[in-house]
């Protein structure tokens, strides 16, 4: 869920492909003419050695690459530190996995209009302030592969959440309130919105990662961590 959802989110302005390299999946770009185009690539690790994820990956990898090592709640994250560290890794961040197995969603009140972007024109308004292409209007119906909320007070738009289509569950993800409008449970109104359809459209649960910061949030609209991911990143950008 996490690799199809995370790639599907990032895959608006070219293709960005999840596939498996033995026991490893795999997250990036489609071939491209000119190899400098590559955005960075992501490689996912569970219930494999370091050694050998290793091997798999200087050996297949492009330049600029990124290794996330999947850590259930019960397993301890030292071993998996001291090994990396010892194959010329530096730890860049963690984040913690969550799942809403969305049989209870909470419904907190909603202090600004909380809608699901539908028209060229919300879309423009949000990419604007994402600094982004506006979402096609062909993305906009039901038949997309993601759904994207925003929460709009006055002409303004103050936060903004996307449910991505992920092999039968939905990615969370973009979320985000305008930091003067932080406290007032904008986040929360979004997140129910999008989980209640996520709950009518069949999904059996919605997934994500968060920050330290934001995982404060989740826990209250259903969210339980089952483990975390340390993302780990070569000293040496060399591939091989």
């Amino acid at each position: 869920m996490f690799v199809h959802g995370y790639s599907t989110g990032r895959s608006r302005t070219f293709p960005y492909e999840a596939s498996r390299v033995g026991p490893l999946w795999l997250m990036r770009d489609a071939e491209r003419k000119n190899p400098r185009d590559y955005r960075s690539e992501e490689w996912v690790v569970h219930d494999v050695a370091a050694e050998e994820a290793d091997a798999i990956v200087r050996q297949h990898a492009r330049p600029g690459f990124a290794v996330s090592v999947v850590i259930a709640n019960d397993e301890s994250d030292g071993p998996a530190r001291t090994a990396y560290k010892a194959l010329g890794y530096r730890l860049l961040r963690t984040e913690g996995f969550f799942v809403q197995p969305l049989r209870w969603i909470p419904s907190p009140p909603a202090l600004v209009s909380i809608e699901r972007v539908r028209t060229a024109e919300r879309a423009a308004q949000l990419g604007k302030i994402m600094r982004r292409r506006p979402i096609a209007t062909d993305l906009l119906g039901d038949g997309a592969p993601f759904r994207q909320y925003v929460a709009v007070e006055g002409d303004d738009i103050v936060g903004r959440v996307r449910s991505v289509d992920a092999v039968g569950a939905t990615w969370c993800a973009d979320m985000y309130v305008e930091p003067s409008q932080r406290r007032r449970g904008i986040g929360k109104a979004l997140m129910a919105k999008m989980l209640h359809d996520d709950q009518v459209r069949g999904s059996r649960c919605s997934v994500l990662m968060a920050t330290h910061a934001g995982a404060l949030l989740y826990p209250s609209m259903g969210y339980e961590r089952i483990g975390m991911l340390l993302i780990f990143g070569p000293r040496s950008r060399t591939s091989s």
